[in-house]
C-alpha cells in the first residue's frame, strides 16, 4: 500500500531587498519537499513556476511585481547560432562527468573563486563548506552534480573548471545551480564556459528524450539575467501558462 498524497502546506517569506532589482522588495511563496512524493510533488511544481532549493520549493510573489519569470529552453527545436557553434568548438576537449549530489573541497574551492569573480558581496559570498554541502547533498529529488574538466595526456584527472547541481524532472532537467572558473575567462583562458554547461544540458536533455531545460527565472530589466534569452526557442510562464518568448516580450523589457 502506498502512503496517501497529502496537500503541501504553503507559507509566505517576509519582504527583503530584491537582489536583482534596486529599491524593490522580494516576497517568497514556499512549501517542503519531503515523503516518498517529493520527486512528483517538485516536478508538478516546477511546471507552474517553482524552483528547488534543498528540501525546499519556492517561488516569487511580490507585491506590486511580476519581474521574475520562469523560462526553460525547448530542447528538440534549439539549434546553436554561430557564436555558440563556436563556443562549443574550443571546449568540445572538456572530460563531463556525472557524479553523485556529494560534496566536494575542490568544488567548494571553485565556487568561491566564482562568487569572487562574479558575485562579490552577493548572498552566497559568505558560504562555508557545510553551507556548500547542505545545498549539494540536501536533496529529496533525483539530484546530480555534472563536472566539466580540463583533458589531460595521460588520462588522470584534469582540473575542475566548472560544475552544475541539475535536477532530472519527469520532463526535463532543472539546472539548480551552476559555476565555473570566470576568473580564467579572456586572454588563454575558457571564454564562455557558462554558456557550455548550458548548452550541454541541452544536449543531455535531447538526448535523454526530455523536452525541457528549466533555468530558473528571468528577470526583465535584471541585466545579469539576460544570458537566459540567449537560448531560442524558449517559453515563458505567463498567466494562460507556457508560450514561446518573443521579441516584443524582450523589447518590453528593456
Amino acid at each position: 500500500m502506498t502512503a496517501p498524497f497529502r496537500f503541501p502546506r504553503f507559507f509566505v517569506t517576509t519582504p527583503a531587498p530584491c537582489p536583482y532589482l534596486p529599491g524593490r522588495q522580494e516576497r517568497k511563496v514556499f512549501t517542503e519537499l519531503s515523503g516518498p512524493h517529493a520527486s512528483e510533488l517538485n516536478d508538478a511544481l516546477s511546471r507552474i513556476g517553482f524552483r528547488r532549493s534543498q528540501g525546499v520549493a519556492y517561488r516569487p510573489s511580490c507585491a506590486g511585481c511580476t519581474a521574475c519569470v520562469s523560462v526553460r529552453i525547448v530542447t528538440q527545436a534549439f539549434t546553436p547560432n554561430a557564436s555558440q557553434r563556436k563556443l562549443l568548438r574550443r571546449n568540445a576537449d572538456l572530460d563531463i562527468a556525472i557524479c553523485r549530489p556529494w560534496a566536494t573541497d575542490e568544488q567548494f574551492q571553485l565556487l568561491r573563486r566564482y562568487l569572487a569573480a562574479r558575485h562579490p558581496g552577493g548572498g552566497m559570498a559568505g558560504m562555508d563548506e557545510d553551507d556548500y554541502a547542505d545545498m549539494i547533498e540536501h536533496s529529496p529529488v533525483n539530484s546530480m552534480i555534472v563536472e566539466y574538466r580540463t583533458r589531460t595526456a595521460d588520462g588522470s584527472r584534469g582540473e575542475l573548471v566548472g560544475a552544475c547541481l541539475t535536477d532530472r524532472q519527469a520532463d526535463g532537467l532543472s539546472m539548480i545551480y551552476s559555476f565555473f572558473a570566470a576568473d580564467t575567462e579572456g586572454g588563454d583562458g575558457r571564454p564562455g564556459l557558462g554558456n557550455v554547461i548550458i548548452m550541454d544540458h541541452i544536449m543531455r536533455a535531447r538526448e535523454s528524450g526530455l523536452p525541457y531545460v528549466y533555468l530558473g527565472y528571468w528577470v526583465k530589466g535584471s541585466a545579469r539575467m539576460a544570458y537566459k534569452t540567449r537560448y531560442r526557442p524558449l517559453e515563458m510562464l505567463g498567466p494562460n501558462g507556457w508560450r514561446p518568448l518573443s521579441d516584443a516580450d524582450l523589447a518590453a523589457a528593456v
